[in-house]
């Protein structure tokens, strides 16, 4: 009895370790993405860049997990990743060095891609330490420590660009000094549990040569990835943002609106997961439709409030997404082809924000008219839904 205690105690630390690792991580990096937009356009980069670049790194960021989850499973160097991936965030303190475009988005691009080098060997650590507590409570509890340090990090860089009077160079050298913690403090967490060898992977049942994905998962798979093509990426509402509160020196209010994006995102996340339990991939049609309502605001001749009204219900999708888009993944594929799945949705995912991206950067660049925009938006998601509904009816027929 007492051996159990000490195991579920050693577990909760490790997972909480391994929680406040995330948060500093997210400090820094979810910190500067409130400003990476406003920068970007101080250093006279082209708008379609501006754009393009925020959703390449994400579809970098999702698209390399298939490789480095791969390598960190046959190599077991999952720490080795861990390191690599959370020492690529130094890319943001170094955008307070560089004042030429083309240098700060490689800089960009390159803490995106430390995110999934880091993301799978992270999440394979977590699992291995959370044995005698239980997967969901551990992802759980550092779901909520990351989104901590999702909303902490803009509201400090929204703080250090006010006290600075708007100073980027000042601001993104400041969050150096989380980032020396977050080193500091991974340090510590592997002194405490890197010990823990990864154990042998659990006897999954063998995939019979005849089983493979069924259609219903495929069409599931595009009618997301259609739904990420036609959603309006957050670097375009603050872009907009930023042209209108530049001449009012008050670019300190972009990384308030990103915090926006990040509190509405959280609660969303997990109401959504309930909801999802419920109703199951019926409940997907909300956040699909819901969609539209951003590019319906943002591409607006735009206010302020009008962006802050894009912003949220872009959070609303966002913490969607974030939950029960993968959740239904599950519904759609057997436990032995998980791990494929999971491996194929998350680079379709990423297409979609890639294409995303650049449609919307042309669409800033050339000027589409607005009804042109809209009818983009209604046409894809409309798309979506359709596919989304004949999933749905693939799996009941199947059952």
């Amino acid at each position: 009895m007492g051996h159990g205690l000490v195991n579920a105690k050693n577990a909760y630390v490790a997972i909480l370790l391994l929680g406040i690792v995330s948060l500093l991580g997210d400090v820094v990096y979810e910190g500067s993405r409130g400003i990476v937009t406003p920068y970007l356009e101080f250093l006279l980069t082209p708008a379609f860049a501006i754009i393009f670049v925020g959703r390449f790194g994400e579809f970098l960021g999702y698209a390399l997990r298939l490789v480095s989850g791969k390598l960190a499973d046959t190599t077991r160097a999952y720490w080795l990743f861990i390191f690599l991936g959370y020492g690529l965030i130094v890319s943001i303190p170094l955008l307070g060095m560089v004042g030429i475009w083309q240098i700060a988005v490689i800089l960009v691009l390159l803490e995106r891609i430390g995110k999934a080098i880091r993301s799978p060997s992270r999440d394979a650590v977590l699992s291995i330490v959370s044995r005698d507590v239980g997967a969901g409570k551990a992802f759980g509890i550092h779901e909520l420590l990351d989104q901590i340090g999702a909303i902490l990090g803009p509201l400090i860089v929204a703080g250090l660009m006010f006290y600075t009077s708007n100073n980027y160079n000042l601001t993104f050298s400041l969050l150096s000094l989380p980032f020396i913690m977050l080193l500091a403090f991974l340090a510590y967490t592997y002194r405490r549990i890197g010990w823990r060898k990864a154990a042998e992977p659990s006897e999954a049942k063998p995939v019979k040569a005849d089983e493979k994905l069924g259609k219903a998962f495929y069409v599931y798979t595009f009618a997301v990835l259609l739904n990420t093509v036609g959603l309006i990426p957050f670097e375009l509402i603050l872009l907009k943002a930023t042209k209108i509160l530049e001449p009012t020196n008050q670019l300190w209010i972009v990384p308030l609106i990103y915090t926006l994006i990040q509190g509405v995102d959280a609660p969303t996340a997990l109401f959504a997961g309930f909801a999802y339990d419920k109703f199951k991939i019926r409940v997907l049609i909300l956040p699909f439709i819901l969609s539209i309502v951003p590019t319906f605001f943002a591409m607006a001749n735009a206010d302020l409030i009008m962006l802050i009204v894009a912003a949220a219900f872009f959070g609303l999708v966002l913490g969607m997404q974030e939950s029960i888009y993968r959740a239904a993944v599950s519904g759609f594929a057997s436990i032995s082809l998980r791990g494929t799945a999971y491996g194929i949705f998350n680079t379709a995912y990423g297409v979609g924000m890639l294409i995303g991206g650049a449609v919307y950067g042309l669409m800033v660049e050339l000027n589409i008219p607005y009804l042109a925009v809209i009818a983009y938006v209604l046409v894809t998601q409309a798309s979506a839904v359709v596919l989304l509904l004949n999933a749905h009816s693939k799996t009941q027929t199947q059952r």
